[in-house]
């Protein structure tokens, strides 16, 4: 048996999705600024797509604008904000346990003479409204905090974050990439100025996200070249990507509650069943305030990286709170961020739920688990120290 549960780093492209695309990669080949037919009939399919984004999230369709996926969505937001307003100030509020694609984005307008400010979080992953409101200064042109964490799943408070900033008159961004296609949102009533959301977290292609930037808001361009994307974002346009992400968003936000309700139902279910079967184990992140497919638990004892590969052997695909893989001996600075110590953190383990996930397979993971956890565990001194006690 393979079973797939990393949803949270991609999903896979759905059929009808697929379908959609394809007539994009042959015939319907033109590009959309082209002023002939094959050209207009491209226009035409982006601007369908750009309206159903929009739907989406209570938008204009002139407010989204297409990028190559959510980690460009967030660069252009900061910077081109930083930019923009960089003669009414220089301050940006974030968080510690943002996506890299900000943090990075944060630390190199440091470099560049803005002033950043990374808020702690509560041992559930929130922000502290209070510490929001104090770090805000004078010279403070951009609030960006996440509106769910993708290792924790945890929701920020994001209706209120967004009053504070409307009420001070500061520019608010929410990464929205894991948020988007688990939850309602709505640009009408929670005044966010932008967005970012990426196409291959909800069963589209990758290399296709979009930014939503509120009407009347400034913001100086990432992308120079060409005048697609009403002269913000330039480069000729990945239709069959925007086709694809225009169907992928429709059918999300059709099928959102049935989504969601599956999701949580099994999600829950190996919550408790882990966290009752295995001793030392962690629930990391919110117990309620958190996306309904993710599962982060901390396992004592173990290391992340071989609890992943054992896991690999006996087919279950998941992730990990050790960045390890990535060639880093550090923990997840989210892990951390919440108070998790290196060891702790080191033996985390993401489950993401999906779609396509089965109550069955819910049940192999229960099986396969525990014992690969406990075998581990006997490798370590430390455990045999705590059982000898």
């Amino acid at each position: 048996m393979k079973i797939y549960l990393d949803y949270a780093a991609t999903t896979p492209v759905k059929k009808e999705v697929l379908d959609e695309m394809m007539p994009y990669f042959t015939e319907k080949f033109g590009n959309p600024s082209s002023v002939h037919s094959f050209g207009r009939e491209n226009k035409k399919a982006i601007s369908e797509s750009r309206s159903k984004i929009a739907n989406t999230i209570g938008a204009k369709p002139e407010e989204i604008y297409f990028t190559g996926g959510g980690s460009e969505a967030d660069n252009w937001a900061i910077k081109g904000i930083a930019y923009a307003q960089k003669n009414k100030g220089n301050h940006i509020i974030t968080s510690k346990i943002e996506h890299h694609a900000v943090l990075h984005t944060c630390e190199y307008l440091e470099k560049e003479g803005f002033e950043v400010t990374y808020l702690d979080v509560d041992e559930y992953g929130l922000i502290n409204i209070d510490d929001l409101k104090d770090a805000i200064k004078e010279n403070t042109i951009l609030i960006t905090i996440m509106y769910a964490n993708n290792e924790i799943g945890t929701i920020q408070p994001i209706e209120e974050i967004a009053e504070i900033a409307k009420e001070n008159s500061i520019v608010f961004h929410t990464d929205a990439v894991q948020a988007y296609g688990n939850k309602k949102i709505d640009v009408s009533k929670t005044p966010i100025d932008l967005l970012s959301i990426s196409s291959h977290k909800i069963y589209g292609p990758k290399g296709i996200g979009a930014l939503y930037i509120r009407k009347g808001v400034k913001i100086h361009p990432l992308v120079h070249g060409g005048a697609q994307e009403r002269k913000r974002r330039a480069g000729t346009e990945n239709t069959h990507g925007i086709v694809g992400f225009g169907k992928a968003a429709e059918i999300a936000y059709e099928n959102l509650e049935e989504h969601n309700a599956k999701l949580i139902k099994l999600r829950d279910k190996l919550i408790n069943e882990l966290t009752s079967k295995i001793p030392y184990t962690k629930l990391n992140g919110h117990p309620t305030k958190r996306l309904p497919g993710n599962v982060n638990i901390s396992f004592e004892f173990i290391e992340g990286e071989s609890l992943l590969l054992s896991l690999d052997m006996v087919g279950i695909a998941a992730s990990s709170g050790s960045a390890c893989t990535s060639g880093s001996l550090d923990p997840s600075h989210v892990l951390m961020a919440i108070g998790l110590s290196h060891e702790v953190a080191h033996g985390s383990l993401r489950l993401t739920i999906g779609d396509m996930t089965t109550e069955e397979e819910i049940d192999y993971v229960i099986e396969k688990l525990p014992p690969i956890v406990d075998r581990l565990r006997q490798m370590s001194p430390l455990y045999e120290k705590v059982k000898g006690e």
